[in-house]
């Protein structure tokens, strides 16, 4: 079990080394609902990915309402970079429905005036809705202190020993990284595990002995340790 010096160490060294090698721009600003979309194309994939979906859905279709009234599969197919993009498909119109079935628009921006709870509550309600999403909102829009977390991201953070052993609630998760991490640094710290994921910490074969911290991560440090004598940084591409 990791103490807390180390993890705030390790911390550091996420914030200095994968800052310097990122330098993710940014984030965007957007509305309640604007969010919440967006968080739906961002969970489980890269910015850079998420943003090209989200900017090709826009392109596709005049307004919210347009993708509203679209079958499944027209969204999908502008989602299709996305991965499980039916399902994301599904759940953007599907919230779509129930905010214009509830407020006859397309505007949340009310939430604002309800405070960062009862506004995360509210969003919570709908049926698209999970925890990364809330999370998301909440941190971009709302003003909290929340931290998102999706697939590659938990699997970054076990591995590096910022979550406990049998950890799973996503409350508790959220919860103990908000508490490690200064609200004024939750955007970036999610950007930076988010293309640690993507670009070593994969969930086979990880490529622990050419990441940036993986002199930090106890996952890397085994690794290190079980490598041949005399092995070299390791040159693979992502598998496919």
């Amino acid at each position: 079990m990791a103490t807390l010096t180390n993890k705030q160490r390790l911390l550091t060294q996420v914030f200095t080394v994968l800052k310097k090698r990122y330098a993710p721009p940014d984030p965007e600003n957007r509305l309640v609902l604007e969010q919440f979309l967006y968080a739906i194309c961002r969970e489980g994939t890269t910015r850079e990915v998420a943003d090209r979906a989200y900017k090709t859905l826009q392109d596709h279709f005049f307004d919210w309402n347009e993708i509203r009234v679209s079958s499944p599969r027209e969204v999908e197919d502008a989602l299709s970079e996305l991965p499980d993009s039916e399902t994301r498909a599904n759940r953007l119109i599907a919230f779509l429905q129930e905010v214009f079935e509830t407020t006859f628009s397309y505007d949340l921006e009310g939430l604002q005036k309800k405070g960062v709870k009862q506004a995360a509550k509210h969003l919570s309600r709908y049926q698209a809705a999970n925890a990364y999403a809330v999370a998301w909102v909440t941190q971009h829009s709302l003003g909290g202190h929340a931290v998102p977390v999706d697939s590659p991201m938990l699997r970054v953070l076990r591995r590096m020993g910022l979550l406990e052993d049998g950890q799973e609630d996503p409350e508790s998760i959220r919860a103990s990284l908000e508490h490690l991490i200064p609200k004024v640094r939750g955007p970036l710290f999610s950007e930076l595990i988010s293309a640690l994921a993507e670009e070593f910490c994969w969930e086979a074969d990880p490529n622990c002995s050419g990441c940036p911290i993986g002199s930090e991560c106890p996952s890397g440090q085994e690794a290190a340790a079980e490598a041949p004598v005399g092995a070299g940084r390791n040159g693979r591409s992502k598998p496919r």
